[in-house]
């Protein structure tokens, strides 16, 4: 009995593939899925990985505190030179609609009492970016939503405006449901549907099989048609991917997107700040037709 119940118990071999498969890219981006399934990584997320004591947080991957002491260093950087911070797990909420019906409702949610709001002169012609205190509607001072930073897009002769505004994931859900409230967004403009996928095993064979001049075809692998195809990551650490991620509101026309991980956000700090952007970032000839 005790050796059938060891033949029971006893475990497939697990079949490990050769480092040489498991560093092809395709391998890859299918292990770095499978490994950001519950907490979303950041772009910069294997820069930070191999420096730093990395924590999982509001859904995502975070790095906390480096690995060696470079305390000194990013002081060094701040005062004297140019440090740069990944801030892309901030949530961005776009509002578009009229600027009338923007401001009407926006300053339902925030009070001149606590310093600027989304009408200031110089923030709403998108120059410079603003920062206040957001609170339910026509609660203030009571019921605090929490800090956010918001910056509109400069105007281009029409009525719709575009503004964008910065929250922590902590606190994204309680102001996005106060947003939709007060605009009464309540019908999702688009559902999300994930898109097939696209990258697989097999239709990397189909590519190879194609005679190309030149290049040696890869090799088939062995797995055949059990190979698995990439799975594609949708969604951030806020949202379910099924979920609608823009809202429309019939009788005020505003549309309240979220663009969460749609748009990459770093902070420079330092004196060099504005030489390293100059240096980096080329203008564009603007062409007129």
């Amino acid at each position: 009995k005790q050796a059938e119940k060891a033949v029971h118990q006893k475990k497939e071999q697990s079949k490990t593939k050769c480092r040489k498969a498991r560093r092809r890219h395709i391998n890859l981006v299918a292990e770095f899925n499978r490994r950001q399934r519950k907490n979303i990584w950041l772009e910069t997320h294997i820069w930070h990985a191999k420096r730093f004591h990395m924590v999982k947080k509001w859904g995502y991957c975070l790095g906390n505190s480096p690995t060696e002491k470079s305390y000194r260093a990013c002081y060094r950087a701040m005062t004297k030179h140019c440090l740069l911070q990944d801030l892309s797990y901030y949530c961005c909420l776009e509002l578009t609609g009229k600027e009338s019906e923007l401001l009407k409702q926006l300053a339902r949610i925030c009070s001149i009492d606590t310093g600027l709001t989304f009408e200031e002169a110089c923030c709403l012609s998108g120059r410079f970016e603003g920062s206040l205190s957001l609170y339910r509607a026509d609660r203030y001072p009571e019921d605090m939503l929490g800090p956010v930073t918001f910056i509109w897009k400069p105007r281009d002769g029409s009525e719709n405006r575009q503004l964008w505004i910065w929250v922590h994931p902590a606190l994204k859900q309680g102001i996005l449901r106060e947003l939709k409230a007060i605009f009464q967004c309540s019908e999702p403009e688009e559902i999300y549907v994930p898109e097939p996928v696209t990258t697989s095993i097999q239709e990397e064979k189909q590519i190879d099989v194609v005679p190309s001049l030149g290049k040696k075809r890869k090799k088939e692998d062995k797995e055949g048609e059990k190979a698995v195809p990439v799975k594609k990551i949708i969604g951030d650490g806020t949202r379910d991917p099924l979920q609608s991620y823009s809202w429309i509101s019939q009788t005020t026309g505003i549309v309240i997107s979220d663009r969460t991980m749609e748009i990459l956000r770093y902070r420079l700090i330092g004196p060099l700040s504005h030489s390293v952007l100059t240096e980096t970032l080329k203008a564009a000839s603007l062409q007129t037709v």
